[in-house]
């Protein structure tokens, strides 16, 4: 369940009164009271649970002291009224740290005084993705210009120019607090609102770690860590891997560990990705991804083997992609149509797996499609998926690859299934162009106009096919309510298009030997 219902975006020039104005007003003290009412109902809720699971466990409820020590200062925030003048074009009251992101973001002018709301979001958005760890921050690089070359590839069909393309691997991570196991709560966002002197004020909440609150304590509670722990105790083998697989070569290494290939029986390779657990920022999406793979078994999915717990390492074993991703094809060739037809239609194949069992990717991109060498098309990374239920149909949590979001993650509202449809226009877009949109923007540009852009528009549309441009439209709808789902895509005419996944074999082949 949702902890609270956000506030619809709005323009200064779609307010018939604001437009009028040389100077506007933004202001939100109702959703601040909002939020502190919400955090107030939650510590309530903590003390019935406990009152509630005394007597459900045979034991009188009991009030100690402790619970009641004062602690240090916790997640203290304070509330700063930006600004922005229309006559000057300036934003006012603007916190030093936001001056010196809004300075190189490279928005424009003209874009803050057309849109100066969308621009505060776009900073919170960002600042707010900024906080987790530099684990899961991975800047965007230009690839070594001697991988660089751009193959011709023979054969029939629209023959669609790659650009080059640098990688993008920035995650932002969840930052909403959770309540409970069942109850998400996303940051309150600024919005807009008349006010009588039309002046222009933007209300945000901004940490302020300097400034002490008093918080009243609950009992101490296990730490997350020791309970991820024991949670893989209870699905990973408590065995030495290595007496199990043989020669293993280690082909990479991460932020989070290495990765190896191994055998254990037939000759047939296994991929193993070893990871010291206390090295971990995010063990939860460890577990996350496990229990995904474990439940997820699909053609269309890169198949779960076993993990390992040993002497504080895991190791989690899977099917072997001998092809790597489809991120080394897109940016080495050019592809025809057909073959990003085939492309699509596996992963939707995947998705609407995923999606019938209430389970969102989220961070779908070229990254993290992976290859045989025959074609066979899998997804993979399943850190940032996210289990839909009854009570919680929809999500708010900011996860995934800033340039493949959905607009209404961008912008914080309520999303579901369909964000990865959205992800999966801008992989078509990825194989058309070798790169997703906005990926040379600066990051913080790059969300304002994913927010105020709404669908992106291709370099060349006239290469393209009506069907394949339709299909792109569809993917790429705005309104997720009017986007298909993954069934619905299924049935789209454009993938009676796809050729033999045989026919993506040459292309794997020639990244293959650029990359060597």
């Amino acid at each position: 369940m949702i902890g609270h219902t956000l506030l619809p975006n709005q323009s200064l020039k779609s307010h018939p009164s604001l437009a009028k104005s040389r100077t506007s007003k933004i202001y939100n003290s109702t959703q601040l009271m909002e939020q502190k009412s919400n955090d107030e109902k939650t510590r309530l809720k903590g003390v019935l649970d406990k009152f509630v699971g005394g007597f459900s466990q045979g034991n009188p409820p009991t009030v100690s002291m402790s619970t009641m020590d004062i602690s240090s200062p916790y997640n203290t925030r304070h509330v700063t009224h930006v600004g922005f003048d229309a006559t000057t074009g300036e934003f006012t009251g603007l916190p030093k740290e936001w001056h010196t992101l809004l300075k190189s973001s490279g928005i424009t002018q003209i874009e803050q005084e057309q849109n100066p709301q969308a621009v505060i979001n776009a900073i919170e958005f960002y600042q707010e993705s900024s906080r987790d760890d530099a684990v899961w921050q991975k800047i965007p690089n230009k690839r070594d210009s001697s991988a660089s070359s751009i193959l011709k590839n023979s054969g029939g069909g629209n023959a669609i120019t790659n650009s080059l393309r640098r990688l993008s691997k920035l995650k932002l991570s969840d930052y909403t607090k959770r309540a409970s196991s069942s109850s998400i709560t996303a940051s309150p966002r600024s919005s807009i609102i008349e006010k009588s002197n039309n002046t222009s004020e933007i209300s945000t909440s901004i940490p302020e770690e300097e400034t002490p609150v008093v918080k009243r304590r609950q009992a101490k509670q296990p730490s997350q860590s020791t309970d991820v722990v024991s949670q893989l105790k209870e699905i990973c083998i408590n065995k030495d891997p290595k007496e199990i697989y043989h020669n293993m070569v280690k082909i990479g290494q991460g932020a989070s560990g290495g990765v190896f290939i191994a055998h254990r029986q037939e000759n047939i390779p296994v991929a193993i990705k070893q990871m010291n657990l206390d090295q971990q920022p995010k063990k939860e999406l460890i577990i996350n991804e496990i229990l995904v793979m474990k439940k997820s078994q699909h053609p269309n999915i890169v198949n779960y083997l076993d993990s390992y717990l040993w002497k504080g390492d895991l190791w989690v074993v899977m099917e072997y992609m001998e092809g790597g991703s489809l991120t080394d094809v897109v940016t080495c060739n050019m592809m025809m149509e057909g073959q990003i037809a085939a492309v699509c239609q596996e992963v939707l194949q995947g998705l609407h797996h995923l999606h019938s069992k209430g389970v969102i990717h989220r961070d779908i991109k070229s990254d993290n499609i992976l290859l045989s060498m025959k074609g066979d098309i899998k997804l993979t990374d399943f850190g940032f998926c996210a289990q839909l239920n009854e009570n919680e149909a929809k999500r708010t949590t900011m996860v995934g690859t800033p340039y493949w979001m959905a607009p209404e993650v961008v912008t914080r509202k309520e999303y579901g299934a369909k964000v990865d449809i959205w992800s999966l226009g801008i992989l078509a877009i990825e194989m058309i162009e070798g790169e997703p949109p906005y990926l040379n923007e600066n990051p913080l540009r790059a969300l304002y106009l994913i927010a105020t852009n709404g669908t992106p528009k291709l370099q060349s549309p006239e290469s393209l096919s009506d069907v394949f441009k339709d299909f792109l439209s569809k993917c790429l709808e705005v309104d997720p309510e009017l986007r298909p789902s993954a069934e619905d895509m299924l049935k789209h005419p454009f993938l009676s298009l796809a050729d033999p996944l045989r026919s993506l074999s040459p292309l794997i082949r020639a990244a293959k030997e650029i990359e060597e």
